[in-house]
């Protein structure tokens, strides 16, 4: 196990407000680490520190010599007017290849990564393509560590199981910073929270997310316990020093010092352990009795030529908490827009109950108005909000969503999107509402509050349509899943875990499977070929890809045999890092190759023949 970074008690601050101070930490070769904490704690600060994008304002950054780095950014810029091949192929421009190399290089990862048409220009591919893209061009670049803020977000549930998958075998170090509980609990090996309620900024726990929280809980309740012993104490101190001269001789000054100490430990201790402030998120419901407050019969709905849904059927009932999932593009805004009559369906019936009150969270925030303060946003009409039909004074409502006082003034533009996200609830909870629709309302959320909104919806007697890619979510306030293939089929499941193992049979199924009852005339057919079209040309290419790679090899062995070369330093440095360079493209493409021919032989192996029965 060898040391790439090192961070020792490093600080950093915007203006007057610290975002974390003295934080030291070691990220190892072998390190598959989590990195989480509140909004505001300056996650994505450190991992840029640690990416050499920014710098700290005390302390220091140990990196090593031979690491390479990569980072992918919460928010992914390409050039416009490139198409997937060519970015891909720029990442590798400041490497040390061949023209040819790095042509088979980027093959080789459009393969692995899944991009079905890499000469898409990046302009016009979705969000989770971006994110694919952003992951894709470190990947190519073989670091060492990669540094990944909110890797999941833009991406669908496919994409966050590809994401767990890729980082699961992945055979470099890395650190994520993520809300996803569940992709936390199954790519980490080791969980950092940052905040200020910990001694040192921060805690660490080796092993899993869920061994994390464990790990935090019995930490928080030690710490309840000492600030409880501390307080003890201060108050037996303190009436020491009441009694007045008669302990105030020379002999008494040391015990005066160290109560004084006591109390500044005991306020340090209780200024932490007071940041466990989490918002206080509790959505209003109507009190109508009605038994049917929506109801939908053979509904279907086209968009650019394609059918998104087709002869959906469902009904709506007080304490229903529908789960939407689907692949991004499948039509999940759409349908929950058709829901609340924002779009009108194509076929099919669309029935609401009289007066129903429905609440709707967009997930582009598209109700906020970025030129309006954060005072004038939460109490549009004056100092005061009304709350379940009582008065309740801005400042008091602001804090309920963690917003200090003087932010109040600031413009929405110049909040964080997690700040943004509670404003929008915050409106929300004002509202009395028989249904809500909550379409991404877990975007920029950090764990404390996603864990407040949870408990709310649980707790919600109306009814529920739920669009979110957090599977935790899903799993803990779901009573049912709709899944849309985006292709015009919608499928009820009972429960995350039922969808997810519904995919992977899916997925293992060969891809040529048929019904049972033809499976059994047409046994002795030879399945369809299992690469692809690009597959079987990169397949047809492979032997003289390698044969090239291998000349390469030898071409620069040959270099090092010259005593010109060896005799200078810069020129014998070169040569050595090209043919290390050489030698790696031809492990990689031999590995392609034996991947590439094990898919092939797989998908063109005849089944055994069967036996005939005589007697038939």
């Amino acid at each position: 196990m060898a040391l790439l970074i090192s961070c020792q008690h490093v600080s950093k601050s915007y203006g007057a407000r610290p975002l974390f101070q003295r934080v030291s930490l070691g990220i190892a070769d072998d390190d598959r680490l989590g990195l989480i904490g509140p909004n505001g704690a300056g996650k994505s600060t450190l991992l840029k520190i640690l990416a050499g994008i920014e710098t700290p304002d005390t302390g220091d950054i140990a990196v090593s010599r031979q690491a390479r780095i990569g980072y992918v950014a919460q928010e992914e810029s390409f050039p416009a007017g490139h198409t997937i091949r060519e970015v891909l192929r720029a990442a590798l421009d400041d490497h040390p290849l061949e023209a040819y190399e790095k042509d088979t290089q980027v093959a080789i990862l459009l393969g692995k990564v899944g991009f079905t048409d890499p000469d898409r220009r990046v302009e016009h591919v979705s969000g989770g393509v971006r994110k694919r893209l952003a992951i894709a061009c470190q990947l190519i670049r073989q670091p060492d560590l990669l540094l990944l803020d909110e890797p999941t977000n833009h991406l669908d549930v496919e994409g966050i199981l590809w994401l767990e998958q890729l980082l699961r075998a992945a055979p470099f170090a890395y650190v994520a910073v993520s809300h996803d509980r569940y992709f936390l609990q199954r790519i980490s090996r080791r969980v950092i929270e940052l905040n200020a309620q910990y001694p040192e900024g921060h805690f660490s726990a080796v092993g899993t997310y869920g061994d994390f929280l464990e790990a935090r809980a019995t930490f928080l309740a030690g710490q309840q316990q000492y600030e409880a012993v501390l307080a003890n104490r201060v108050r037996r101190e303190i009436e020491w020093l009441r009694r007045g001269p008669k302990a105030r001789t020379t002999k008494a000054h040391g015990r005066i010092e160290a109560a004084h100490a006591l109390m500044e430990d005991l306020g340090d201790v209780q200024y932490r352990n007071a940041q466990t402030a989490r918002a206080q998120i509790d959505f209003t419901a109507s009190e109508r009795r009605t038994k049917k407050f929506l109801q939908a019969v053979n509904v279907a709905k086209t968009m650019g030529g394609r059918r998104l849904f087709d002869n959906l059927t469902l009904t709506l009932s007080p304490g229903m908490k529908l789960g939407v999932l689907g692949m991004n593009g499948s039509g999940k805004s759409t349908l929950l827009k058709v829901l609340t009559g924002v779009l009108s369906p194509d076929a099919g019936t669309m029935e609401h109950a009289a007066q129903l009150r429905v609440v709707y969270f967009d997930q582009h925030r598209e109700q906020l108005d970025d030129a309006q303060t954060l005072k004038a946003a939460l109490a549009p009409h004056g100092d005061q909000v009304i709350y379940r039909d009582r008065p309740v004074h801005v400042v008091t409502w602001a804090k309920r969503f963690l917003f200090r006082p003087e932010q109040l003034n600031l413009c929405v533009r110049e909040l964080s999107g997690g700040e943004r996200a509670r404003i929008v609830l915050a409106r929300f909870m004002r509202e009395s509402a028989d249904l809500l629709i909550l379409d991404e309302p877990t975007n920029d959320l950090d764990i404390p509050t996603l864990e407040i909104l949870e408990e709310s919806l649980e707790e919600f007697p109306g009814a529920i349509v739920l669009v979110t890619h957090d599977r935790c979510m899903l799993d803990r306030v779901a009573t049912q899943l709709l899944a849309l293939d985006g292709a015009g089929t919608a499928t009820m499941y009972a429960d995350y875990a039922q969808w997810e193992a519904a995919q992977q049979a899916r997925c293992m199924a060969p891809a040529d499977a048929a019904p049972e009852k033809t499976a059994k005339k047409n046994v002795s057919a030879v399945p369809a070929k299992k690469l692809s079209y690009r597959e079987q040309r990169e397949y047809d290419g492979m032997e003289e890809a390698i044969l090239h790679a291998e000349a390469e090899v030898a071409r620069w062995t040959q270099t090092l045999k010259d005593p010109a070369i060896s005799t200078d330093a810069a020129q014998l440095q070169t040569a050595c890092v090209a043919l290390q360079t050489a030698q790696r493209a031809v492990e990689t493409l031999y590995a392609r190759w034996t991947e590439l021919e094990a898919k092939r032989v797989a998908g063109t192996v005849k089944p055994a023949p069967q036996p005939v029965d005589k007697n038939s």
